[in-house]
């Protein structure tokens, strides 16, 4: 054979090992997003089930306690868990002031907004209002994310995304709730803390460019105990009050309430709805929202022995259509550019 031949044979037989390791980092690129996508679906139907089961406990918690002193108190349950984690070294947190100054819009908006307008809008408006109000949240997710992100959703994802919420207002309608029943300042307080879900959902997409999941959920939980802490610590000294924000802390039932509140369902929840927005575009994480709908209706029947009628599964076939539909592959999107730190550093 000539020395020619041999030589381009070699070459060839290079390109074709070169082409062999290019697909084989592809299939495993390809399988790696696809288990981390999986597990994004799972997170964010356990943090749906966790706050689905959350009103009962908030119920439990209010017949004792002012919704500033339950939030307090919440969210003192979600940091102390989280700092000694961290004193223990369970977990690893190094949050320098400045990149906690850049989380500080996000945890503004979630929980600290959030819970705020939501619970003072509760107090003017009625808590089916409120589910009917808070359906809109994956829509305005989708609308902020597109501008915001550049996230685009096709129309057929838009139409599942209105389905699912068409399904919560369905439930909520034919239990007899309307909006514009209650005062109008109960409604625009719910419509504000809705926005505020929203404009979470799209800052923490981003920001899980930039921080870790658990430092996320850090300086959110933080941001919290100081915001709701101080504002019912301000609350009892105007009133005069300030050995009543303790009081609470004798009742069993309201230790047991927050400790659900403030580890699953604040700490936990937030952990599993930033890694999911983590993987997720904001869109498709947001509509699994609706879901926690159905656990609170099932969550009802079975612990309260509430009924459920006909109409509770038409919205529930209406739900869980949505969500689904939504999160079929084939939308349009855009991923959001890594603009600084990998998650996995």
């Amino acid at each position: 054979m000539k020395p020619m031949e041999t030589e381009s044979r070699i070459r060839e037989e290079g390109a074709e090992k070169a082409d062999t390791s290019v697909t084989r980092q592809q299939k495993n690129d390809e399988a790696l997003r696809d288990r981390g996508k999986t597990a994004a679906y799972l997170a964010a139907v356990g943090s749906a089930v966790i706050i689905g089961f959350s009103f009962l406990f908030v119920k439990i918690a209010l017949d004792t306690a002012h919704p500033l002193d339950t939030l307090a108190h919440r969210f003192t349950a979600s940091f102390a868990v989280l700092a000694l984690a961290a004193a223990f070294g369970w977990i690893r947190v190094k949050l320098r002031p400045r990149e906690l100054a850049h989380l500080l819009p996000l945890a503004l908006m979630y929980p600290s907004l959030f819970f705020a307008f939501q619970a003072f809008g509760l107090a003017y408006s009625t808590s089916s209002e409120a589910g009917i109000i808070h359906a809109t949240v994956p829509i305005f997710t989708a609308l902020l994310a597109a501008v915001v992100l550049k996230e685009f959703a096709g129309m057929r994802q838009i139409l599942f995304i209105l389905l699912s919420a068409a399904g919560v207002v369905y439930i909520f309608v034919m239990k007899g709730a309307a909006i514009g029943s209650g005062a109008l300042l109960g409604t625009v307080l719910i419509l504000v803390s809705a926005g505020c879900m929203a404009a979470y959902s799209v800052l923490a997409r981003r920001m899980t460019q930039r921080f870790k999941v658990m430092e996320m959920t850090f300086a959110m939980t933080l941001i919290g105990f100081v915001f709701f802490n101080g504002m019912s610590v301000i609350r009892h000294l105007l009133a005069g009050t300030l050995p009543a924000y303790f009081k609470p802390l004798g009742s069993l039932p309201f230790l047991g309430s927050v400790l659900y509140l403030g580890i699953l369902s604040s700490m936990v929840t937030a952990m599993l709805n930033n890694y999911a927005l983590s993987k997720l575009e904001a869109s498709k994480a947001g509509v699994f929202s609706h879901l926690s709908t159905l656990v609170t209706m099932a969550a009802g029947a079975l612990l309260l022995g509430e009924q459920l009628l006909y109409y509770h599964f038409v919205g529930a076939a209406l739900i869980v259509l949505g969500v689904v539909g939504t999160n079929l592959p084939g939308s349009r999107k855009k991923p959001v550019r890594s603009t600084g730190r990998s998650m996995t550093r």
